[in-house]
């Protein structure tokens, strides 16, 4: 039991896919996998968010199932004439466990790896909001990419060169201007700006002042160290 069922895999493949997916996306894909990403509008807001994986010389993309059609269509327009492949992989599914530390945003969040399909986990979603760590398009869409937390969870590298929305991007990391943040709240976030809500959970996930967090807002160590003083 231990398959993320709303998770897809998107093999890319072909001559020069590193180097395709190293230009668009916000991770260094050029060295170590896995390592999670973002792909972003030219102003720097969230289009996907995804995990990219080796198998050989192809790239897998650990996305959400529901958005893994969108993403590969996205992906298409910046193909144009390379020889690249992008399409589904049913052959394998996302698994996690709570007991390990090799997911690359938060060792906290536990193990992460590709297998082949099985039984579905239970939990996961809960372990990660109670790390206040968002992920999708329903938590993340069309916020500023520095604005989910994505540079305290790894999800930025600023040395590896140019990516979609990059300037924007760079830019408020620079000036460190990261006015407001998403947080997790107890709650159903009511007179806050949800973004997403669980009532099964007794959660929701807000996008607030950062300088001011909402007071019942889930702070681990991570959050903390990353707001003013």
């Amino acid at each position: 039991m231990t398959m993320l069922s709303d998770r897809a895999l998107l093999r890319l493949s072909g001559e020069g896919v590193r180097e395709f997916l190293q230009g668009l996306v916000t991770s260094n894909v050029a060295g170590d996998l896995p390592v999670w990403a973002g792909l972003l509008t030219p102003q720097g807001k969230c289009l996907f968010d995804f995990f990219v994986w080796e198998d050989g010389e192809d790239l897998l993309l650990d996305c959400e199932a529901e958005q893994a059609d969108a993403l590969a269509r996205r992906l298409t327009l910046y193909r144009l004439r390379r020889p690249i492949g992008i399409a589904r992989d049913e052959t394998l599914a996302v698994h996690w466990s709570p007991d390990g530390d090799s997911d690359p945003r938060l060792p906290a969040l536990g193990k992460r790896w590709l297998g082949a399909p099985g039984e579905e986990a239970e939990g996961y979603l809960e372990h990660r909001l109670r790390l206040g760590v968002c992920e999708g398009v329903a938590e993340l869409g069309d916020l500023l990419w520095l604005e989910t937390n994505a540079a305290e969870l790894t999800g930025v590298d600023f040395k590896k060169g140019c990516f979609v929305g990059q300037e924007n991007t760079a830019r408020m990391n620079w000036r460190q201007k990261i006015n407001r943040r998403l947080f997790v709240v107890e709650g159903d976030g009511e007179g806050l700006k949800v973004r997403a809500h669980y009532p099964e959970l007794g959660l929701a996930v807000v996008h607030g002042r950062a300088a001011e967090p909402p007071k019942n807002a889930i702070m681990p160590s991570w959050l903390k160290a990353a707001l003013p003083e």
